[in-house]
């Protein structure tokens, strides 16, 4: 009698197997991910408010976009913002992981209160510090006049001078944990043999950082450079619980600018247009940190 034909051998069982495991989340990324960016590639095309019919209108709203000079002051000022943030994150983070790399009492409940910030949503932190700067009922006004500091309330999140200094302290408050994490993840995995040598040699703090502890860390230093600059460069959630891009658009990020758009005056395709810039944006920052790091620790 002769054996029956296999369909399938082995290594293409194999194959269809892994197919089939990573189906679900190529179907996600899909539909979740690339779908709706093309989908607003396509309508940054279209003049269209989603229900009346689409006019096309080519690049028309990239050459405005372009050419508005309102345009390149939101840019300006997500750029300003996001820059402060992201050094802040790194300085406070930093200092953080080098103190909570070291072992002393309670340093797992410290690195609990410390990641607190980070593990609270963002909707919830918005408003908590919302409340905290109230010129009627809030705590820092209220503290301010009973010490004397203040002969009056302040309404510090209406005034343009302050409120942007605000609401990058409460960004940097909120987002500097997971880089703290990230650099102590990164400083436990240092050997400590060559640390130990390397003082034994007579190197300084200083030198051992530049030489030995920097060019360790060069993959978690860069993933997380580009993960905290393109997640705060186009933040929404933080600053539009606080001010909804004001006071005279002294907070008004690109983010806020592209929903305000979108969802309060109906332009769904000058917003996607303005997404699409963005997201140009946000890749040429992401190849400009990592060339620029790569020369720097080559």
């Amino acid at each position: 009698m002769t054996k029956p034909k296999r369909f399938l051998s082995i290594q293409q069982k194999s194959s269809l197997i892994g197919i089939c495991f990573i189906l679900p989340a190529l179907s996600a990324l899909l539909l979740l991910v690339l779908y709706p960016m093309l989908n607003g590639f396509y309508l940054s095309f279209f003049n269209t408010n989603l229900v009346n019919r689409n006019t096309f209108v080519g690049l028309r709203y990239y050459g405005e976009m372009l050419t508005k000079p309102d345009f390149y002051q939101t840019i300006f000022t997500t750029i300003k913002f996001t820059l402060l943030v992201v050094v802040g994150h790194f300085m406070v983070g930093g200092l953080f992981a080098g103190l909570l790399n070291k072992p002393f009492p309670g340093r797992t409940l410290y690195r609990v209160i410390l990641v607190l910030p980070w593990v609270i949503p963002e909707v919830s932190v918005g408003l908590i510090w919302k409340w905290i700067f109230n010129p009627v009922y809030g705590l820092v006004n209220s503290y301010l006049l009973k010490f004397r500091l203040l002969k009056e309330p302040k309404a510090w999140l209406s005034d343009p001078k302050t409120a942007f200094a605000i609401v990058v302290f409460i960004a940097i408050w909120k987002g500097f944990p997971m880089i703290m994490l990230m650099i102590t993840a990164g400083l436990q995995t240092l050997s400590s043999d060559v640390m130990e040598a390397a003082i034994i040699d007579g190197s300084s703090r200083i030198q051992l950082l530049r030489y030995i502890v920097i060019p360790s860390l060069k993959p978690v230093l860069l993933s997380s450079l580009i993960l905290d600059t393109l997640w705060w460069f186009k933040h929404f959630t933080l600053v539009y619980m606080m001010t909804q891009g004001g006071p005279e658009n002294a907070t008004n990020i690109v983010s806020i600018d592209i929903y305000k758009t979108a969802f309060e005056y109906f332009k769904y395709g000058q917003a996607a247009a303005m997404s699409a810039i963005v997201f140009i944006i946000c890749f040429v920052i992401s190849q400009l940190q990592r060339r620029a790091l790569s020369e720097k620790t080559s």
